[in-house]
């Protein structure tokens, strides 16, 4: 939805009616992630992509109907369904697709919405994808961080449905996962038959690169590529500056453990920030580490050096306390084995290091295996 957004934010201020489909679930080698949208103009117009391609005509034609009928529809498209081939999912996925008419009347809070996700407020979006009872299909509740003005907004039908949607949703805020969730017709945890897709617009994940090297700025290039908030930190001033830095969001000049341990006392990390510690000098790496292997959740820590330099640093982590369970979540030498060179090539390799853990893949090979090739992994 986020790449979509000021489209439909145009259309939805001038008081147009949009048709919009989103991907509620995926099931094998689906090309799109949930959260994928596809937008039916007010003049025809198609935006986004649901598919990659797949099934966009499909979607097209089923968006434009439910404008015009103004009801929406749960669509699965793929190989369980026998017109599979004709609308080009040959991939072998399956895609739950929900297609809905948005205008103001149908979807009043999404200006608000939109404002939340502009500034960088966490807000999320529950909506009945499906459910025994017609009438409840494409209900929604809008959900903030408690203790916010209009923390819930909407209401799924029943007060109990709306409360255990809303603490579910809440978890997937603080992680910024879109993910559909299964209860009870009237919001039983263990029951069946309502499906709610949840829209998780959290403020994009960190990238803390530690060391003002020639190696950091191409991994703070890949960062801000990948939808990381950057940020390079380095106690020189004289290396830590904005014009070496372009792509980073913030260049911060302190000493790089006292500025992650201000930053994870403040709360501004989370399961989903990833460390890159780059600065392969004990005097700096040693207590950053000591700070960044006893944090209790970031995505990622990794460290640059050679071997020696990896092994003396284990020795001196070993000494100052840290655990051999601590150090497992250390990745050095940082990066995957892709016999990189270059900063450019070794920023890859890290960025492909992040992704493998995050999606749980092993960094083989497509070619040289088989079964499945997108992981459903740990989505930090």
């Amino acid at each position: 939805m986020r790449e979509v957004l000021p489209e439909l934010m145009r259309w939805w201020r001038a008081g147009e009616t949009v048709g919009v489909g989103t991907v509620v679930a995926t099931f094998r080698s689906a090309p799109r992630p949930p959260g994928a949208s596809m937008l039916v103009g007010p003049a025809g117009e198609a935006v986004g992509s649901v598919s990659g391609g797949c099934v966009e005509g499909a979607v097209y034609e089923l968006g434009q109907s439910v404008v015009d009928d103004g009801s929406p529809v749960l669509q699965r498209y793929g190989v369980s369904d026998d017109d599979a081939f004709a609308v080009g999912l040959t991939c072998g996925g399956i895609l739950d697709v929900f297609v809905e008419k948005v205008d103001q009347q149908t979807f009043p809070e999404l200006g608000r919405i939109a404002d939340d996700i502009e500034a960088g407020r966490p807000v999320a979006v529950a909506t009945v994808v499906e459910h025994p009872d017609p009438a409840w299909v494409g209900r929604r509740i809008v959900v903030r961080p408690e203790g916010e003005e209009r923390d819930r907004e909407g209401s799924l039908g029943l007060a109990r449905a709306d409360d255990a949607v809303a603490d579910d949703v809440r978890g997937l805020l603080a992680l910024g996962h879109h993910q559909t969730l299964t209860y009870g017709p009237e919001g039983e945890r263990r029951g069946e038959g309502m499906r709610v897709f949840v829209w998780a617009f959290a403020p994009p994940p960190r990238m803390l690169v530690f060391g003002a090297i020639d190696f950091a700025a191409a991994v703070a290039r890949m960062g801000d590529f990948l939808g990381y908030r950057v940020t390079v930190c380095d106690a020189r001033p004289v290396f830590a500056t904005h014009s070496r830095f372009p792509a980073a969001d913030e260049v911060v000049v302190s000493w790089p453990h006292k500025y992650l341990r201000a930053e994870a006392d403040a709360g501004r990390l989370d399961a989903r920030t990833v460390i890159c510690v780059l600065t392969h000098d004990p005097k700096f790496d040693v207590p950053l580490l000591e700070v960044a292997l006893r944090l209790p959740e970031v995505a990622y820590v990794g460290a640059m050096g050679s071997r020696r330099t990896h092994d003396d640093r284990l020795e001196r982590l070993r000494e100052s306390g840290i655990t051999d369970d601590e150090l497992a979540r250390l990745c050095s030498p940082i990066g995957l084995d892709l016999g990189a060179r270059t900063p450019e090539e070794t920023a890859v390799s890290i960025a492909a290091e992040v992704i493998a853990l995050r999606w749980g893949g092993g960094g083989e090979r497509l070619g040289g295996l088989g079964g499945r090739i997108h992981h459903e992994g740990v989505r930090r």
